[in-house]
Formats: structure tokens, C-alpha cells, sequence
């Protein structure tokens, strides 16, 4: 199993300037070879590959113009073209978008492997370096001493923070004892969760506490002129006002999603296309600060990794408007109707719970491949009564 360790760097200011030019260094290469790429395929139409990419490399380092890349480690420099490489493959085969420029303004990152880092006496050596990198360890129970990582990612947030993130192949952990309990979620804006046990998380707001003090910076950086050590200053306030809103949702969302997966054995929640949610504007703003995508991806490697079962229904489900207890289903149910009643068995329903009860159902049905007994309980359409998986099946 992959693990990563995530901990505060406090680099001293030889070691920031040597960072520094790393981090230059990786997205002057990163920057030329994505130029490059696109100006082989204009002229002559062709791809470049990996092995193109590292040729351009070792002849810039010959050059007098970009001589200074030896000044630092290589191998975030290979790193950089690999990642490059591996953009391309992902944005070919659609899984990631097209690859853009870097900015000197954005997160820095280089990626340091086994050959440019060691770990000695609990002390995190880099190449190129003369001295350890100070590592504010965060995990008592783990030894950084004994930690054998396959990669070591050095970074720099807008915000001036350095972190350092170890990837680690580690053992499976044991499962978590079975609780006998199973639970739907349905992610909302008014709440930010509703589980089929009738409990209700409330939605954080973090953005709501900041958002005068941010606005007041960002005009403050709209007055700066560009390029002056002003707007450098105003800027890293803006960038720190948004870290702090930032790693405050991503608490919630790591509190929340472990309390979750340590109390059910099965957790069942919608596939949303937040993407496309993104694109109404009356709450796309909402919807950004809430972190649904991130909170379905920790919920679904934290019950990987606790034994759990985590499964995700079809967006297309119509969890809202189905009656979780006699199964009809309604024409019509407008955003604003937050309760209604079957006409069917009479049965009263608040809408977010009634939700989390049909996609906790439907993911039973389903599980946690996703794939189900002729779809059974992803789209009751047709027939307002449930039937049976089974009987759904084909007699051999």
C-alpha cells in the first residue's frame, strides 16, 4: 500500500535560495519542453517523446544560455519531463486535461527519488545540499529514522510555506472490527452531508469568515503596480488568506470522512459530476467551497485501506424524488419543495434524508464494483415497485 507523509519544512536561507533554483530550474525545463513540443507538431506534425525530451535536455546543459542547469540536482529535472511525458498520456487517453505553463507565481514542487535524497539519523539530506533540512514531524508513532520512501516531494505553496511529502510502500494495515452498520450520504449546500440515520452535518463556511478580509486584500493587490516588491507583498497576504481557508476545509473533510468510515462497514454516496455543477453560477460558489470531490476520494481510500466498503450510485438516480419506503416515484420535485408526501402509501418525507436512504439502497444493490443486477436500484424508471436482484436475473 502507497502512503504519504505530509510535514512543514523550515529550510534554512542558503538552503532556500539552493530550493530556489531548483524550483526555477524545473519550470524553466518543464516551460521549454512544452514550447518545444508544440512547435514540432506545427511545423512537422509529429509527437515528441520522452527520449526527444531528454536529448533537448542534456543539450541545453551544454549550452552557454542554460549552462546553470547543472548547477542543481538532476533528477527533479528528469522528474520534470516524466511528469510532462505522463501529463501527455493522461490528457490523450482523457483523463486530465491539456498541459499548461508554469508560473513563477504558483506552487513550486521538485520531486527528489531515491538517488538524490538519504535519511540519516532521522535527518532528511537533499542533493546538492550541505547541510539536513529541519523537518517539523508531525506522527510520534512513526519513526522518520526507519521510513524507507521511494520519493521525496519538496514544495513551496504561494503563501511562502515549504512542506516535504514521503511516499512510502508500507504494508496493509489491518481492518477495522465490523460494526454491523451501513449508512447513504447525500451532500448538499444547505448541509453539507445528510445520513440515512436521519443525522445531519453541518456545512463549515469557512470561506464566509474570511471573505471581507480577502476581499479588502485583493483590491489592496489590484492597486500595486506590476512587477513591484509591493504587489509581491500584497500578494502573498491574498495567497495566505486562501491557505488558511484551504487546510481549514481540508480538516473538516479528513475529521469527516474518517468519523464516517470508522463507524459503518458500507458507506454509499452519489457520483457527481461536479464539474458540470460548476457551471451554473448560481452555485457554482457554493458548490467550489464545499469539496465534494476531494471528500469522495478520501472516503474512498480511507475505506480501502480500513476494510471498508465505499460505493458510489449513478448521478442519474433519482434519489430525491423515489419514496425510500414503497419505492414510487414522482413526476416532478422542485429545488425548493424540502418535504413532501407519497401519494402512494402516504409517507412523509424530508428530502435529503429520504435521498440518503435511496442511495444507501441503491449502493447495496450495486456494490462496491459498481456494477449490479440489471442495474437494480441505480434508475428505478418505469415501474414505481423495487423488485428483487435476483429475480431480476436470468434462470440458467
Amino acid at each position: 500500500m502507497r502512503t504519504a507523509y505530509k510535514a512543514r519544512a523550515y529550510p534554512t536561507p542558503d538552503q532556500q535560495a539552493m530550493l530556489s533554483r531548483t524550483f526555477g530550474c524545473v519550470r524553466l525545463v518543464w516551460n521549454r519542453t512544452l514550447a518545444a513540443r508544440h512547435a514540432a507538431y506545427a511545423a512537422e506534425g509529429r509527437s515528441t517523446s520522452y527520449r526527444d525530451t531528454d536529448t533537448q535536455l542534456t543539450a541545453w546543459k551544454r549550452t552557454d544560455e542554460l549552462g546553470f542547469l547543472n548547477e542543481v540536482s538532476s533528477v527533479p529535472l528528469q522528474q520534470a519531463l516524466r511528469h510532462q511525458h505522463a501529463a501527455f498520456s493522461n490528457f490523450f487517453a482523457k483523463r486530465a486535461r491539456y498541459p499548461r505553463f508554469r508560473s513563477r507565481t504558483g506552487r513550486q514542487a521538485a520531486h527528489y527519488t531515491r538517488s538524490a535524497f538519504r535519511i540519516k539519523g532521522g535527518q532528511l539530506w537533499l542533493a546538492k545540499a550541505s547541510e539536513p533540512l529541519r523537518v517539523a514531524w508531525s506522527w510520534p508513532d512513526v519513526d522518520l529514522a526507519a521510513l524507507d520512501p521511494t520519493m521525496v516531494v519538496v514544495s513551496r505553496e504561494p503563501d511562502g510555506r515549504y512542506f516535504v511529502s514521503l511516499a512510502v510502500d508500507t504494508e496493509d494495515s489491518e481492518p477495522l472490527p465490523a460494526t454491523g452498520e451501513t449508512v447513504g450520504v447525500d451532500l448538499g449546500l444547505k448541509d453539507f452531508a445528510v445520513l440515512s440515520t436521519g443525522e445531519r452535518i453541518p456545512h463549515p463556511r469557512h470561506m464566509d469568515a474570511r471573505e471581507k478580509r480577502l476581499k479588502r486584500y485583493q483590491r489592496i493587490l489590484a492597486r500595486k503596480q506590476r512587477g513591484s516588491a509591493n504587489r509581491t507583498k500584497a500578494r502573498v497576504k491574498v495567497a495566505r488568506q486562501h491557505s488558511r481557508v484551504r487546510d481549514a476545509r481540508r480538516d473538516f473533510l479528513h475529521k469527516t470522512s474518517t468519523d464516517i468510515v470508522r463507524r459503518f462497514d458500507a458507506v454509499a454516496a452519489e457520483d457527481l459530476n461536479v464539474a458540470g455543477m460548476m457551471r451554473n453560477r448560481h452555485t457554482a460558489r457554493g458548490i467550489g467551497r464545499s469539496g465534494w470531490a476531494e471528500f469522495h476520494g478520501m472516503c474512498a481510500y480511507k475505506a480501502a485501506r480500513c476494510g471498508r466498503v465505499f460505493a458510489e450510485v449513478s448521478r442519474w438516480y433519482p434519489s430525491s424524488k423515489t419514496c425510500s419506503a414503497c419505492g414510487h416515484l414522482l413526476a416532478e420535485l422542485s429545488l425548493g419543495t424540502r418535504n413532501w408526501t407519497c401519494p402512494t402509501c402516504g409517507t412523509r418525507h424530508d428530502r435529503d434524508v429520504n435521498a440518503a436512504k435511496n442511495i444507501l439502497a441503491a449502493g447495496l444493490a450495486v456494490g462496491p464494483d459498481g456494477a449490479g443486477a440489471c442495474g437494480d436500484g441505480v434508475s428505478r424508471q418505469g415501474s414505481s415497485l423495487p423488485r428483487s436482484s435476483v429475480k431480476q436475473e436470468p434462470v440458467p
